[in-house]
């Protein structure tokens, strides 16, 4: 019955918030796509340092260490898009090769594409899972402790996690060619990582809790990592001094959104 449970719960919260968040990312503000970069921005720097970073230092672990672990999420996150984009660029010189008689025309082809595509994708849905099983234990452990604490924490979560996945969308949206399916499954996917964190978390609940703070870093880099190097310098661009108010403007709903879910999560926790 508890197991039923967590697994409903974890599904609901991992999947729930994304589909919600697709709601509000491509619905009535789909046209709105600059000022939802700078919400993206917003939601996911707010979500690190207002949410996952307070909670992990918590915890009794040493700030060093917490500090370390913040610093090797960044570079590995960095190094996993200079993979991701150096793969796309080989893959284009590889067209380019097999078509030497469009020699400079591939060239110039897969030169645009490289500039193109948009980093984050790899370090969002990473920094997602991580995220995601963490929830999941988090979930579990209240279903175990009590059925209706159970509830309350996968609503929490649901709730809590539908700013920063409203982020995700719009990163992955332009991963996708635009394609607004593509993005929304590759969250989902994501997201139903709730579920396998409920089921580990239901078998080894008291093993796993003491990672928790290293799960929180982890997932607080890779939003840190995406909103500082992908997000924020295509909003640093010469613009009018209407459109940087708007930007800024954005930016702090972004925060903003965030920090007022943890405040009536905490309030009702």
């Amino acid at each position: 019955m508890v197991l039923t449970a967590i697994l409903l719960g974890t599904l609901a919260a991992g999947i729930g918030s994304v589909w919600l968040a697709a709601l509000l990312s491509f619905g009535a503000l789909a046209r709105y796509t600059q000022h939802m970069l700078s919400l993206a921005a917003g939601a996911l720097l707010g979500t690190a340092f207002m949410h996952l970073l307070p909670e992990a230092f918590e915890s009794q672990i040493a700030p060093d260490d917490l500090f370390a672990t913040l610093l090797v999420g960044v570079v590995f996150f960095f190094l996993l898009d200079k993979a991701e984009l150096w793969h796309h660029g080989h893959e284009h010189h590889a067209v380019e090769a097999g078509h030497a008689h469009h020699d400079h025309h591939h060239h110039a082809h897969a030169h645009a594409h490289a500039h193109d595509h948009p980093p984050g994708g790899w370090a969002i849905l990473a920094g997602d899972s991580v995220h995601a099983f963490g929830d999941g234990i988090l979930i579990a452990s209240a279903f175990i402790a009590d059925m209706r604490l159970g509830f309350v924490a996968a609503l929490a979560v649901l709730v809590h996690e539908v700013p920063h996945h409203m982020g995700d969308l719009i990163v992955l949206r332009r991963q996708s060619a635009n394609n607004r399916r593509i993005a929304i499954v590759k969250v989902s996917l994501a997201g139903a990582v709730t579920a396998l964190g409920g089921v580990v978390g239901y078998a080894l609940v008291d093993q796993l809790y003491a990672y928790l703070p290293f799960f929180l870093i982890l997932a607080a880099s890779s939003f840190m990592y995406v909103a500082l190097a992908d997000l924020i310098p295509q909003l640093q661009k010469r613009a009018s001094m209407q459109e940087t108010a708007a930007q800024i403007a954005w930016l702090g709903i972004g925060i903003g959104l965030v920090m007022l879910v943890s405040e009536i999560v905490h309030s009702h926790g």
